[in-house]
């Protein structure tokens, strides 16, 4: 089957087109009540490139969406962001005598400019997120960001000032700021998910502390990990941060000192024949690492067992 370019959609005006709306009151950004949105238009026939990010929270819908290379579980009743030039695709398509509500907030990084949210918002870590990481709300959580939307909302309808912009990047900024915090409040209450992802990472590692992947790959990198795990490295080394307190760098290292440990306490291996088994190229890397972790040298640690 031919594979079909994705569809670009440069700007707000165009994305009102292709979804039968009325063209935007304000060119740069615009709050779409999604119940409004056409149906008509078989969206997931493509893929599609936005020319500007998308903020939404959608309700009353059922479809998997493929956000770069991989699934993004939306559910109802979640939030969903997406930043300029990433390619996504609907799967499936809610029933059309399915009820939807809920908004898009369309900003065009044009708005942003000569403001400092045009640097900022890209650190927001959420809007790199590959899998199943859409952002659940409670009642009150929606309450907080239907009240923000809506004062974007009545900000660019009314008369234009010279204050407007900067009240609705303030705006913005807080609901950004709402989200990050909402992120974090969801790695801890979602315990069973995040649990299995905890876990998950420790069977990953055990398995290539446990065999010969050290030697032939030397030591798994984050990439490696969060990529075996099917989620993003941001949204890994996040979620460790907030259950854990240590970056996923942090438990690789850890596993790697628990199994030196192991080497020097229990066999007669050099430093050097330990350091090559655990993939480290010099045995002097290894025994910096080590120290650094343990504030013994891997020499000063064997002795304690002899």
């Amino acid at each position: 089957m031919e594979n079909k370019q994705p569809i670009r959609l440069e700007s707000i005006s165009e994305f009102h087109s292709s979804r039968g709306l009325p063209l935007p009151e304000h060119p740069l950004i615009s709050v779409i009540d999604f119940g409004k949105v056409s149906r008509s238009v078989n969206i997931g026939e493509n893929s599609w490139v936005f020319g500007f990010y998308q903020i939404s929270l959608k309700k009353g819908i059922d479809f998997n969406m493929k956000y770069g290379q991989q699934k993004y579980d939306f559910e109802s009743g979640v939030m969903g962001f997406i930043a300029p030039n990433q390619v996504f695709k609907i799967d499936h398509e809610a029933n059309p005598a399915q009820k939807r509500s809920g908004w898009m907030l369309l900003v065009h990084p044009d708005f942003l400019w000569n403001t400092t949210l045009a640097k900022t918002i890209k650190e927001y870590e959420y809007f790199g997120y590959s899998i199943n990481e859409a952002l659940f709300l409670s009642a009150k959580e929606e309450k907080t960001v239907n009240g923000i939307i809506e004062n974007i909302r009545q900000e660019y309808q009314a008369n234009i000032d010279k204050f407007s912009k900067q009240i609705i990047i303030s705006q913005i900024e807080t609901l950004l700021g709402y989200s990050e915090r909402f992120y974090n409040r969801q790695f801890i209450t979602r315990e069973k998910s995040n649990h299995q992802i905890l876990k998950n990472l420790e069977g990953l590692l055990n398995n290539h502390f446990q065999n010969d992947s050290l030697i032939l790959k030397g030591l798994p990198t984050v990439h490696d990990i969060a990529g075996q795990l099917n989620i993003s490295q941001k949204y890994l080394s996040t979620l460790l941060k907030v259950l854990t307190g240590q970056s996923t760098q942090q438990h690789i290292h850890n596993k790697l000192i628990e199994k030196a440990k192991e080497k020097l306490s229990t066999t007669n291996l050099s430093i050097s024949e330990i350091a090559y088994d655990l993939g480290f190229e010099h045995s002097q890397s290894f025994s910096k690492l080590f120290k650094s972790k343990t504030s013994q040298s891997p020499l000063k640690f064997r002795s304690g067992f002899n």
